[in-house]
């Protein structure tokens, strides 16, 4: 059984971009099984010691060439970047909820269990960033905070939309989708009604629409085609399973 998804998407060359998936690989045990690599305890509550076992072995089922960039997720807007790789043990201690790097070596990280990852890409190769967008994040402009933090120019960035909950299974109520449909009335596409006061929100649909806005090509966008809530053998998810895992996604370039 495979422990890592890859990205499908037509990446610069030296670009490499995946998403863990919960099996295949680590040594938590349930709910946390196995490949935990959260280790808040408040989030996950799963032991330390084998989270910590966990993003070692990361290392070399991933091929990474340092550890990963992990960060401290608020569902904010800040980006950090980053000009050197990680060091061996890095905590998560840089508050911030995106990253971006213009130095090989560099590997990016995000948490999830049902927010979306994003991975950019700079056409020429020369510069990647990864962000997390859960829906405050996402409403709140992380992914145009990560595009303005670049250095290349939106129209000459390429993306891919990690695994996320999928449109088909996230009902969410109006506290999500006011937000969305207040700034932008075009968003209310991505909500369809199910009962009264809840609809099924698309995030990869707001995501895309908010990448364009700022002058991602369209056919520049990729992914966007899996459930973590509608996949339990491959994704945790909080959403389906409130005490999970985390799954990360992560981009480096060689």
């Amino acid at each position: 059984m495979s422990a890592l998804l890859h990205a499908d998407w037509p990446a610069p060359r030296g670009v490499h971009a995946l998403t863990t998936l919960r099996h295949g690989a680590g040594a938590s045990q349930a709910p946390f099984d196995s490949f935990n690599l959260g280790n808040h305890r408040s989030a996950t509550g799963d032991d330390p010691e084998a989270v910590a076992r966990n993003r070692a072995s990361l290392v070399d089922v991933a091929g990474l060439p340092s550890p990963p960039h992990w960060l401290q997720q608020v569902h904010g807007v800040d980006v950090v970047r980053f000009a050197a790789p990680a060091g061996e043990g890095q905590q998560a201690l840089v508050e911030a909820d995106a990253a971006v790097t213009s130095e090989a070596g560099v590997v990016l990280a995000i948490l999830t269990a049902d927010c979306l990852p994003v991975v950019f890409a700079s056409d020429d190769g020369r510069e990647i960033g990864a962000a997390h967008a859960g829906w405050r994040g996402l409403a709140a402009g992380v992914l145009e905070a990560t595009v303005a933090k670049m250095l290349a120019a939106p129209s000459a960035v390429r993306v891919w939309l990690g695994p996320a909950a999928g449109p088909a299974s996230y009902e969410i109520g109006a506290e999500v989708r006011d937000p969305f449909v207040t700034a932008d009335p075009g968003a209310e596409a991505a909500f369809v009604a199910t009962r009264a006061g809840h609809w099924r929100v698309d995030l990869y649909a707001l995501a895309r629409r908010r990448l364009e806005a700022v002058g991602i090509r369209r056919d520049a966008i990729h992914g966007g085609d899996r459930d973590t809530i509608g996949e339990p053998d491959a994704f945790f998810s909080h959403r389906r399973d409130q005490r999970t895992g985390r799954i990360a996604t992560l981009v480096w370039m060689t």
